[in-house]
Parts: C-alpha cells; sequence; structure tokens
C-alpha cells in the first residue's frame, strides 16, 4: 500500500510536468505558460516558459483581490530598538507601490539591478518587494559587510541604484552603514557604480549624504507616486544573491520569477504545514537564502504573516528572546538554525525562561543550515513537546532538498537525518567514478537533473562558471558537495562538506559523526572537529569544545571523557586523541562554523578572514587554543 509522500514523490519525478503544472495553478498568471519543462538547452533547463507572471503580485495584491487585505502581512520587532510595528496586507502594498515608484522615477526598470543593504528591518522587505513590482533584479547583500566584499558585488552585478540606511545595529553597538557604502562604491569600478543611493536615515545614527546622489527615503516616499506591478516572464531573473566561492569570488545565484513563485507557495503548506493566516517565523536575515525565501516571498505568497525581527537568540535581552517573539506573536512554525537553539541551550540549559511564556500556538520547529546534531534535537524536543524538524537545504537550491514534508505526511523522525527527498529533488549516492553507491555507505549527495522549479537556473553572467562549479564533477547529476549516505528506508544522512570527510591512514571518516559524540557529552554546548596535517596518517581530528554556562568541571576530564566516547562509539581508527575547550567558535553571521579557516591556522596555512564573519577577534583565540596544544606556530 502506498503511502501520501511516496504517491507525491513518484508523481514529482516521473511526471515533473504534471506535478508542476498543478502546483502553478495556484498561483496568478497574467499569460499561462507554454511548455512546463523546457529542456531544449541542457543543461539549463528552464521551467514555466512563455508564461507571463508578477511575484509581488502573487505576494501583496492577490491577498488583497482575495479579501485578505486586513489581514496582517509582516510584524517587525526589533528588541534593540524596543520597537514592534505592524502592517496589514493593504498597508504593506501601498508602501511597497511607493518605494516602486520612487526606483522607477530614478531610471529603474525591468532587468535593471538594484542593490540592497539593509539591516534587519522592515524597509529591507519593502525594498525587495518593490523591485520584484517593476521587474528590477535585487541583489541584497548582508548589512555591514566589508567595503571590498560590497565593492566586489557592486562590480558584478552593476547597480542602478543601491538602497541602505545610516546604521545597523548589533547586541552592544551601532554600526554605521553609511561610510562602508561610501568606501565600497569608491572601491568599485567607476562604470560600474550607482547613479543614485536611497538612505534610510534611523535615529540612532545620522548619515552624511553626498549631493546629487543621496537621496532621502523618507523624504521621498512623502512625494512617492505609487507603481503597478509589471508583468515579466516566468524566467526573468528575480533576484541574485551571492555565495562566497572557493575561488574568493562571489558566486551570483539566480532565482527566476516563475519557478521560484510555484515552488515557494507550494512549499509553505506542504513542508512547513501553514496556511493563509498562519503567522510563520524564519529567525534569520533577508542577506541569506533564508531570508529571501521564507522571511519575505515564501510565507507572503501563501498569504501568512510574516517576522522580521531584529535581534538575536540571546543577548537581546537573554536567552527567551525567542520564547517571547513566539509568544507575542502567536508564532505557529518557526524556522531557524541549529547554532540558535546551540546558543540558547548554553545559555539556559534547563530552559528556565521558556516556563515565562504561552507557546500554545506553537506547533512546529523547523531547523537547517548546518547539521542538526541528535543533543540539540532532543534538548528541543523535550522541552518544547512539539516535532522539531532538521531540514536540509543551500543557497543554490532555494528550498528544502529534503524534508519530513509535514503538510503531506509526517514521516518518522531519524537522528541525524532531514528525512527524505522533498518532492522534485532526485537524491542520489555516487562514488568518486559517478556510480551510484548501495545503501548505507558514504558517498557524494548529488541530484539527478533536471532540478526543480526554485532552485537556481544558472550564476550571474558566468554560465560556464555554473556548469564547472555544479555539473561537471557528476555529469547527469547537481553536485550539492555536502558527503553522506541514503539508508534502506530511503531516508537521507548530510555528513559533512565533501571537504570535511578526513582521511586517516586510509580510511575515510566523517568529521560530523565525530562531532555528533562530542555534542552528546552533557557539559558541551557545541563543538567542531577538523582535520589536521599530520606526517605519519595524513590528517588526524581535532576537537573544539565549547561547555555549558555554568559548568563546574575540569576541562582535562570533560576532554578524557569526549575522547573515550569518540573511541568507543567510532573505534581507535578515528585516532581522536586531541581536544581542547575554547570560549566560542569562530562562524558567520548565519551560524555556520568556520572549519575551514580553523583548519588553516591549525596547518599553519595563510588564510583570508571571511567576509562573513561574525567576530574576527575570534581567529586570535583559536590561533592560540592550537598553539595550546601543539598544533599552530605563533605567526610573526
Amino acid at each position: 500500500m502506498t503511502n501520501p509522500y511516496d504517491d507525491a514523490f513518484a508523481k514529482s519525478i516521473n511526471d515533473p510536468d504534471a506535478f508542476w503544472a498543478e502546483a502553478a495553478e495556484d498561483c496568478h498568471w497574467y499569460k499561462k505558460w507554454d511548455k512546463v519543462l523546457d529542456d531544449s538547452n541542457k543543461p539549463f533547463y528552464r521551467w514555466f516558459t512563455g508564461g507571463e507572471i508578477n511575484t509581488c503580485y502573487n505576494a501583496l495584491d492577490l491577498h488583497i483581490e482575495n479579501g485578505r487585505g486586513d489581514q496582517l502581512a509582516l510584524i517587525y520587532d526589533s528588541p534593540v530598538t524596543n520597537t514592534v510595528k505592524k502592517y496589514t496586507y493593504n498597508e504593506l502594498r501601498d508602501e511597497v507601490a511607493k518605494f516602486a515608484g520612487i526606483l522607477a522615477a530614478q531610471g529603474v526598470s525591468k532587468g535593471d539591478r538594484v542593490l540592497i543593504y539593509l539591516p534587519m528591518i522592515a524597509e529591507a522587505a519593502i525594498s525587495m518587494l518593490a523591485c520584484a513590482r517593476i521587474g528590477a533584479v535585487h541583489s541584497v547583500v548582508f548589512g555591514g559587510f566589508a567595503p571590498n566584499e560590497l565593492a566586489t558585488r557592486i562590480n558584478d552585478a552593476k547597480p542602478k541604484v543601491i538602497v541602505s540606511a545610516s546604521c545597523g545595529i548589533e547586541v552592544k553597538r551601532v554600526i554605521a552603514y553609511k561610510p562602508l557604502l561610501d568606501e565600497a562604491i569608491e572601491m568599485a569600478d567607476a562604470n560600474n557604480r550607482p547613479a543614485k543611493c536611497v538612505i534610510l536615515q534611523r535615529p540612532m545614527e545620522t548619515a552624511g549624504m553626498i549631493e546629487g546622489r543621496d537621496i532621502d527615503w523618507t523624504s521621498a516616499m512623502a512625494d512617492a507616486q505609487p507603481h503597478d506591478c509589471v508583468p515579466l516572464a516566468a524566467t526573468d531573473p528575480l533576484y541574485i544573491l551571492y555565495t562566497s566561492g572557493t575561488t574568493g569570488e562571489p558566486k551570483g545565484v539566480v532565482r527566476d520569477n516563475g519557478g521560484h513563485v510555484v515552488a515557494l507557495k507550494w512549499t509553505m503548506k506542504n513542508v512547513y504545514n501553514v496556511d493563509a493566516g498562519d503567522v510563520y517565523w524564519a529567525a534569520s536575515d533577508v542577506g541569506w537564502v533564508v531570508g529571501h525565501s521564507y522571511i519575505i516571498y515564501g510565507p507572503l505568497l501563501k498569504g501568512c504573516t510574516t517576522i522580521v525581527f531584529e535581534g538575536k537568540p540571546v543577548g537581546t535581552p537573554d536567552a527567551g528572546a525567542f520564547w517571547r517573539v513566539i509568544a507575542d506573536h502567536k508564532v505557529k512554525t518557526m524556522f531557524t538554525a541549529p547554532t540558535a537553539f546551540r546558543a540558547i541551550k548554553r545559555d539556559d540549559p534547563k530552559a528556565e525562561m521558556l516556563k515565562k511564556y504561552d507557546l500554545s500556538n506553537f506547533k512546529t520547529l523547523f531547523l537547517a543550515g548546518e547539521r542538526l546534531d541528535p543533543d540539540t534535537l532532543h534538548w528541543a524536543e523535550d522541552n518544547l513537546n512539539i516535532p522539531v524538524i532538521d531540514h536540509w537545504w543551500q543557497t543554490e537550491t532555494g528550498w528544502a532538498i529534503c524534508a519530513n514534508c509535514m503538510g503531506i505526511e509526517h514521516l518518522k523522525i531519524k537522528e541525524g537525518s532531514p528525512t527524505k527527498p522533498a518532492p522534485g529533488w532526485n537524491v542520489k549516492v555516487v562514488d568518486e567514478s559517478n556510480n551510484l553507491v548501495e545503501p548505507g555507505k558514504i558517498g557524494a549527495l548529488v541530484v539527478k537533473l533536471p532540478l526543480p522549479p526554485g532552485s537556481l537556473p544558472t550564476l550571474w553572467n558566468a554560465d560556464k562558471r555554473y556548469i564547472e562549479s555544479y555539473l561537471e564533477e557528476f555529469p547527469g547529476y547537481y553536485k550539492t558537495a555536502d558527503a553522506g549516505f541514503i539508508d534502506e528506508d530511503g531516508y537521507v544522512f548530510v555528513m559533512s562538506r565533501t571537504d570535511d570527510i578526513i582521511n586517516v591512514a586510509g580510511h575515510r571518516l566523517s568529521t560530523g559523526a565525530m562531532e555528533e559524540i562530542l555534542a552528546d557529552h552533557p557539559d558541551v554546548a557545541e563543538c567542531a572537529v577538523l582535520g589536521v596535517d599530520d606526517q605519519l596518517k595524513g590528517q588526524i581530528p581535532v576537537g573544539f569544545l565549547v561547555l555549558n554556562a555554568g559548568v563546574d568541571r575540569d576541562n582535562d576530564d570533560i576532554i578524557k571523557e569526549v575522547i573515550q566516547s569518540v573511541r568507543d562509539r567510532i573505534g581507535p581508527v578515528a585516532s581522536f586523541k586531541t581536544a581542547t575547550v575554547v570560549k566560542r567558535l569562530p562562524k558567520t553571521r548565519s551560524g555556520k562554523i568556520l572549519r575551514g579557516t580553523i583548519q588553516k591556522i591549525a596547518d599553519n596555512k595563510d588564510y583570508k578572514v571571511p567576509a562573513t564573519i561574525d567576530d574576527p577577534a575570534i581567529l586570535g583565540e583559536m590561533e592560540e587554543a592550537l598553539i595550546g596544544i601543539g598544533f599552530a606556530k605563533a605567526r610573526k
């Protein structure tokens, strides 16, 4: 007997045209598509060719026409400024239409690029949707990015207008954005610089304006003429989102309009099990793909209420920040990164803060962005008493490759697995020669082409690099660059990035499997395991432990216990003999641990401070820790 998940998955793979055409019927089209899947120019597959659509119309105007104009569309909640501001669909549409008018008045039209460099404020959503409204291609750069990184993106996207603010606010400091922006524009090639910058002056910091170039957001909005939605080809680009490339040159992931609307709207019910009118919160940042897909577009396409949160899981003001937002706004479904929950668990191991809030509306927690260790999974399950769903996806894919699709069928949860491939994602495991491997055996995780709607059709102005980066190594497949296995039940296990598989004396071992064991220790809040060069064995694993708040034990005892646990559970073959306790791990602002950078420090190789790092000072701390255990040498 088949079940709902198996039926949906089989249909999506065996008859993708019928599967996605049915999903597309739920969206507003100015003109229906000629072809659902156009494979006439392999490997550049395109969805809904011939169709005409507008993403902003589907996200705002359509709901107003359907009687949801007075429903809340967006809640801006900012503990760092002590502000909560709410927008109905009518109000949000009016703000977006006016800002679209401002852009149009500056000569921005279909296909022009607009670079957005804003903090987590409602205006970030308004700017993105305004671009979508007139067919401009937005490229959001994480607020506060260093000038040289911003300049590389200006040079690649060549924006006609940049939208920014006077400042962003971190937990304990105000970051002036405007000087960073001005410096980046100076660093960019003269012919790539924007004609105009629209600047939102925030009360905490007033930016100096450059006459003739800079436009004041508030003044311009007062006089703005609203702009209607512009019909666009389904294959026209909606946005460019830059992801760090291994060469140091950022890769501009492109998202189209048609496939993106269809896929994201479909995921809201089928993956996240939310309906129009539900409150959905993705605690991320608009600078990341999660912010694009699930703060801005997905929830609004579905007719949900979405939350833009300007704060952190801890420190704004405490480890109860998430519980407060969930309680105040009656959040039904939340999506965030495991690292956020590890931070909460570290500061409040017994979840005492949780008891102060009414979370009766909270039904499901989704986690993604890095591996969900069993310890964090159990902590969240035990304290929240709701399903905690691990799912796996990437900037490039735009939505979940693998998920427990709660709106189709709630499958059994297996620790360490994001469950099974979501419909549309034909996931396989191959060896170095591109041969399929047997169940349970680790290999490269790949997706059989074509990729489903909503995934990247190519890279911005870089078709050749798209093929080289994703399609060349495993012909016929998209390379995820993750390693893992699929078990006999079809569950996918993502063990680590392929470069996190280490070779210890000829044995291929997953550092992810070792991290799981370390994270199981009751005193460990979070951890990382890296392969460090070794003359005898090629590589050996080294562990870094961050302990829970309030642990009052000797570090050496904890280290001995985790080393013994790895020996017991993986065996002496792992050669896991060295670990050290550190105060914190270097991370990106989205919470991913910078394993490659730590590895370079350990191996005494030159490294560049990553643009996405949360706090560069941590690298010095890591260097000291590695010197202390006999790896890195003091740098001159």
